[in-house]
């Protein structure tokens, strides 16, 4: 069944799929495709209108159009196709999230990014940032569940060079003032959000 612009039910819902594919394949998170997602709901709900009449127009309920079928497989289709979109830039949010430590201010500054996320991605960033403080909190004495560590360290203390300043930082043994260029021998829980998110480097 065609649209009345002659494209198939499913092919916009499909270009979703296609952005999200393309976005895995160069490793970059595209820009909110508002008016498409907007055109496949506008599609949804004139799927629904064609499956309300077209039972209403069935006086017994044995014995459906055919067409009623068409149209609920298209509608749960696209259905599918707009949630895999969403949840595919989702994830790619989550993974820029903790690329950087957890650090949303940073995230969100980058304005770069922040021209290609939907308001309420924004809105989605900020209530996963409070969630992750609120767990956070509760064993951050123990375990500090931002720090991207792959291998376990070896060491207590780390040393590191200042790649980009991040001003005056309060550790365990004073403040330290993190001047480009300078090198330090800190402790590790002190500073692993700064490695995380690119201010130091580990020497």
């Amino acid at each position: 069944m065609s649209t009345p612009d002659s494209r198939q039910f499913g092919d916009l819902a499909t270009q979703l799929v296609q952005e999200s594919r393309r976005s895995t394949l160069t490793d970059t998170l595209l820009k909110y495709n508002d008016s498409l997602v907007r055109t496949v709901l506008r599609e949804q709900r004139a799927l629904e209108a064609l499956i309300t009449d077209a039972i209403a127009a069935s006086p017994d309920q044995a014995t459906f159009a055919p067409s009623l079928l068409l149209h609920q497989t298209a509608l749960l289709r696209n259905k599918r196709c707009l949630l895999a979109y969403h949840a595919h830039r989702l994830d790619r949010l989550k993974d820029l999230y903790w690329t950087l430590g957890g650090a949303l201010p940073a995230l969100l500054s980058d304005a770069a990014l922040r021209s290609r996320l939907a308001p309420a991605e924004v809105d989605f960033l900020r209530a996963y940032n409070t969630s992750l403080l609120e767990l956070r909190g509760a064993f951050s004495a123990e375990l500090d569940i931002t720090a991207g560590i792959t291998t376990p360290p070896r060491d207590l203390h780390v040393l590191v060079r200042v790649v980009r300043e991040c001003g005056v930082v309060q550790t365990e043994l004073g403040a330290i003032d993190f001047r480009r260029g300078q090198r330090f021998m800190v402790r590790r829980a002190d500073v692993e959000h700064l490695i995380v998110q690119g201010y130091l480097d580990e020497v």
